[in-house]
């Protein structure tokens, strides 16, 4: 190969080299969170919170120094398995639609005694101090992974919280005229580095979202229940903050965990 042969294929070379790191796509912001996931993935943090809960439902506890295990969260006394995907629904002994954190609740009060507003005061872990009921709420919720959410609007009831809960997911009110809405209806947007889930016309995206709560939060190295993320999503539409299993959040739950019919339960997650 002479001197202008060689000229000729290093320029060929360097077209198709640059050529082919040209037409590979580009790497987004959310390509890197979700690398950054799959790095920190193994060994989820959430699991302590899952164990302190286990703990906490075995264990005599409250006045009534008695445990968790007769707790009916709707498929008979004491079983946890697959509960979570089927929530929130209608309990006979309440005549209340519940989610998960509303029937834990219920059970720690009228099994063990505990005084509702002892449980409400601080119902959300802190850096200060953890929450026995987040705690129980991660370790239920962990005894559905990897079953299909189910839940029925069958009873009226329920179907009754669906249709308040989708009001109140559109209903725009506050100083900024916000709504839940506001960020969760429309695609391809996110806040800073954070995508925002299509929760209104996206089944994937509204999957996606809601089947990986409760989850850890990198950021704040807690574990929080969705309970704390709808709250945290009202303080953000600079709205009042709503009570702890108030009818509102359970009804809000209700729809978003229907709109998640059909996925599997994937959490508890990991979050940034």
């Amino acid at each position: 190969m002479n001197t202008n042969q060689i000229c000729k294929a290093v320029m060929v070379l360097s077209l198709t080299i640059g050529g082919a790191a040209w037409a590979e796509p580009e790497i987004t912001d959310s390509d890197r969170i979700a690398q950054y996931r799959e790095m920190i993935s193994d060994g989820n943090p959430a699991e302590f919170d899952e164990m302190r809960g286990e703990e906490l439902w075995k264990t005599p506890g409250g006045p009534n120094k008695v445990s968790l295990e007769k707790c009916d969260l709707g498929k008979g006394k004491g079983v946890v398995k697959g509960a979570y995907a089927e929530m929130p629904r209608y309990f006979k002994d309440t005549k209340k639609v519940q989610d998960l954190e509303s029937r834990l609740l219920t059970c720690m009060t009228t099994l063990q005694g505990i005084p509702e507003e002892q449980i409400t005061a601080k119902p959300f872990a802190s850096d200060k101090k953890e929450s026995d009921i987040s705690s129980l709420a991660s370790y239920v919720a962990g005894q559905s992974k990897g079953m299909k959410m189910k839940v029925s609007t069958k009873h009226p009831k329920v179907k009754e919280a669906y249709e308040i809960g989708k009001r109140i997911f559109n209903y725009r009110a506050g100083p900024y005229d916000f709504a839940c809405s506001t960020c969760h209806a429309t695609s391809g947007v996110r806040i800073r580095m954070q995508d925002l889930p299509n929760m209104r016309s996206s089944k994937k995206d509204a999957q996606a979202a809601y089947t990986s709560w409760p989850a850890y939060r990198v950021s704040q190295g807690l574990t929080r229940s969705f309970q704390w993320r709808l709250n945290d999503c009202f303080r953000q539409q600079r709205f009042p903050e709503p009570k702890f299993a108030s009818e509102a959040t359970i009804a809000l739950t209700t729809y978003l965990a229907v709109s998640a019919n059909g996925a599997e339960y994937a959490g508890p997650g990991l979050k940034r």
